[in-house]
């Protein structure tokens, strides 16, 4: 709890902190496999992490062929989630390219699976620790502005991603950061402006 209230501090001096998590549920929907696709793609499209969507189909291989029936995992990221993340990527990683938008959302996932942060999208992205936001569009009020199509899709991209990455838990801009404690944390990969960090 104490790095969650360093960080928010942090957080309101241009440094970014996101986090979230979904896991599969019943299966809700199927898809009949065509030419070229791939579970990434599959995955991405339906917005379900393709490690869940491998495991609810039975596969320990990528193989694919078409015509095949696979059904598609639910996940407990409702509509108004999505939505609700889509708005803080795209606040966030405004001007980022797409890459760095999957990064942010990815960070997001990370979060709602990890136990330092809370559990529910709205937890993570409406927190307040002691008079300070986890997130700088909560406070300035741009969460509030429609998500780009861009972020709903590397929100999707992302949730398909989930459970592959290098686990970062943070993210922050290295000419803005205004906390030496940021600097101390593991680098896991640099896009654009962002730094990712766990």
């Amino acid at each position: 709890m104490k790095m969650v209230k360093k960080l928010l501090v942090i957080s309101t001096l241009s440094f970014t902190l996101v986090g979230f998590g979904s896991a599969a549920g019943a299966a809700t929907q199927s898809h009949v496999v065509q030419k070229g696709d791939t579970f990434w793609n599959i995955g991405s499209k339906y917005g379900v992490s393709v490690l869940n969507l491998m495991k609810q189909n039975n596969k320990t291989t990528s193989l694919l062929y078409p015509g095949e029936k696979l059904v598609i995992p639910a996940t407990n990221l409702s509509a108004a989630d999505k939505d609700l993340l889509a708005r803080l990527v795209s606040a966030e990683a405004k001007g980022e390219s797409y890459a760095g938008k999957v990064a942010v959302a990815t960070v997001i996932l990370n979060r709602l699976n990890h136990p330092d942060f809370p559990n529910t999208v709205s937890e993570v992205i409406y927190q307040i620790d002691q008079g300070y936001y986890a997130f700088t569009p909560v406070k300035n009020g741009t969460i509030n502005q429609a998500a780009d199509e861009e972020s709903k899709r590397a929100v999707d991209e992302a949730l398909a991603f989930q459970g592959q990455g290098q686990g970062s838990l943070y993210f922050y801009n290295p000419q803005t950061a205004a906390s030496d404690w940021v600097f101390s944390r593991e680098t896991t990969i640099t896009i654009g402006n962002h730094r990712f960090a766990k």
